[in-house]
Parts: C-alpha cells; structure tokens; sequence
C-alpha cells in the first residue's frame, strides 16, 4: 500500500480529503502543528499517522516525508486584510509551498497534488469574459494579496516541475461545508441563518461543494496531466441568489438591502480605520469590498471533460448543510 501524505488535514478542505482517502483503503500521514485542532478529523485521528512541524521547517518536512509516494499540499493561510496580512501570506503559501515542493524532492514523491485558488487566475479591474486555467496574471486592482501569494505558490510548483518534480494544481472556488464556527464561508451560513447578515454585496462568485473539491483533487492526482491546473467550481452565483438560496433552505429572513461598490468602499474605510484605533480585525476591507462587488464567472470545463469531475448545484449544498447544521 502506498504512503499518502497530507498537509492542512485539521481544516475544512484537507480533513474532507482526509476522510475521503482513509475510507478509501489508503495508508494517509498527515503533517501538522502540535496545537492544531482536531474537531474536524474526529474519529479520523486514531486511523492515521501523525507527523509533527511548521509549514516552514524544511527538516520537519523533509523527514515527515520520508517514504511518502503520493502528497496533497492543501495547507495554506486565508486572509483579506491587505498589507496587514502580506507577510504571513507569503511566509506560509508562498514559503511554505517552496519548502513542501523542496521536501518532495528531496524524498523522491512520485507525484503531488498542490492546491491553489481560483484567485490565483488574475483578476481585471472589470470582469469580461471567462476566467479559466489558461488566464494569464495581471496585475490589477482587484487583486488581492492573498490572490498575490496563491499565484506566486503556483511558480513554487511549476519550478518543481522544472527540477524533476511530477506535480498538478488545482485551483477551487469558494469552499462551502460545515467546518467550524466563525471561519471560512461558514460565517456567512450561521450569519444568514442568524438573520445577522446586514446586507448583501452587489456582485458574484463560482462556489462549490467541499465534498466535489476532495474528490476532483483525488482524480486529478489520479488523471492530471503535469504541470496543468484545474478550476473546481460548480455555479457562478450572485450574491443576491448564494444568500437567498441558504435563506430558503434555513428559513430565514435574508437581507433587505444590497450593499453597492461605492457604499462597500466606504464602509471599508471605516472599518479600517476603526480597526487601526481598536487593533482588532476590520469587518470589511477595501480588498473585500472591491471583490465582493464584482461578479467575475469561471469555467470548469477542463476538470470535468479531463478528469470526469462532476459539481453538484447550490441547492443541493445547501441542502446538506441545513441537514447536518440543523439536524
């Protein structure tokens, strides 16, 4: 049996993954920190070996992966505070995937499976088109710095590549799943659930289910050709229709107004502002605020006709939230 090795596996994705390779039959290490939180693996933990370090330590790495045949590096820092975060982003998904790349090399894997972001395509300062894998990267406005690290995470791995590394990327949309309290998109469930959720942004986005993104990262470690990438998403939604759509399924009471670009901007100088005087984390940033009014659509075209993925709809994941979250 072949040795599978997994970064980020206390996460919403990487624990999803986590689950899907254990139940099905494989040998799984995951690397971890010593305080990571194990809620989300549960009754996982005991079925798996454990390798201890920091993302960044190059001989924890290079030793916990040891033997290792097949890895998924799905580890990685989220975060949208702009030049407040950019150190830790770049340290973690730009650093931390070098020495993820380096570490398999060093131990001969014969295959890894890097996990980016759809961010990581580039975003124009006004949407047009298509996004998909062969977008080219500009720089732009509408950028984020957490878009930044995650493209230049992909060079991380495309130089691995060039030094004898087989490797493939794939790229998800935005990730709902149950995961935890306050984190990722479920802050935007329990926020619509809650009725606390003051308003709606004015533009859109491509979302997908958890579960969809762990199976096409199987079948791109599977199927994948070296060196592509491949865009996971299901439904360009938006706004108006993702938080309408949870309302429906949760029963409750979606927003009333919409929150314009021009109105988000300004609230996020405010926030920012506020946040410099408290030091707390601002509620909305002018990076959120100028991604969040703009509804850019993507393709997944490439992973279902090259890798036989198949998205289920919104509808359908909301509905099996609602089971898990109210059941």
């Amino acid at each position: 049996m072949s040795k599978v090795f997994v970064t980020g596996a206390t996460g919403l994705l990487g624990s999803t993954l986590t689950r899907r390779l254990v139940e099905s039959g494989e040998d799984v290490r995951i690397y971890r920190r010593e305080s990571s939180r194990m809620d989300l693996l549960d009754d996982l933990a005991g079925r798996v070996e454990h390798a201890f370090g920091d993302l960044n330590d190059s001989n924890a790495l290079r030793d916990a992966m040891a033997g290792v045949e097949y890895a998924y590096h799905v580890a990685g820092h989220l975060a949208f505070r702009g030049s407040a975060d950019r150190a830790q982003l770049m340290r973690v998904n730009v650093d931390g995937t070098a020495a993820v790349v380096n570490a398999a090399i060093e131990n001969d894997v014969r295959r890894l499976v890097h996990t980016s972001s759809m961010a990581a395509f580039g975003r124009p300062e006004r949407p047009d088109g298509v996004l998909t894998e062969e977008s080219e990267w500009h720089r732009s406005r509408a950028n984020s710095v957490y878009a930044h690290s995650k493209y230049l995470s992909e060079l991380e791995i495309h130089r691995g590549i060039a030094e004898g590394l087989d490797a493939v990327i794939v790229n998800p949309a935005l990730l709902f799943g149950v995961g935890r309290k306050g984190e990722n998109t479920r802050r935007i469930v329990d926020g619509v659930r809650t009725e606390s959720l003051p308003a709606i942004p004015a533009g859109g986005t491509n979302v997908v289910d958890v579960l969809d993104v762990s199976e096409g990262m199987i079948r791109a470690m599977a199927k994948g050709i070296t060196g592509e990438r491949y865009f996971l998403g299901s439904e360009n939604l938006s706004w108006v229709r993702i938080i309408h759509t949870l309302a429906d399924t949760f029963g409750s009471r979606p927003p009333r107004f919409i929150l314009t670009r021009p109105s988000a901007i300004a609230l996020a100088y405010v926030s920012e502002g506020w946040s410099m005087i408290t030091r707390t984390r601002p509620h909305i940033t002018r990076e959120n605020a100028r991604s969040m009014s703009r509804f850019y659509h993507y393709s997944n075209r490439k992973a279902v006709e090259e890798l036989g993925c198949s998205f289920r709809t919104f509808d359908a994941t909301t509905e099996r939230l609602a089971r898990a979250l109210n059941g």
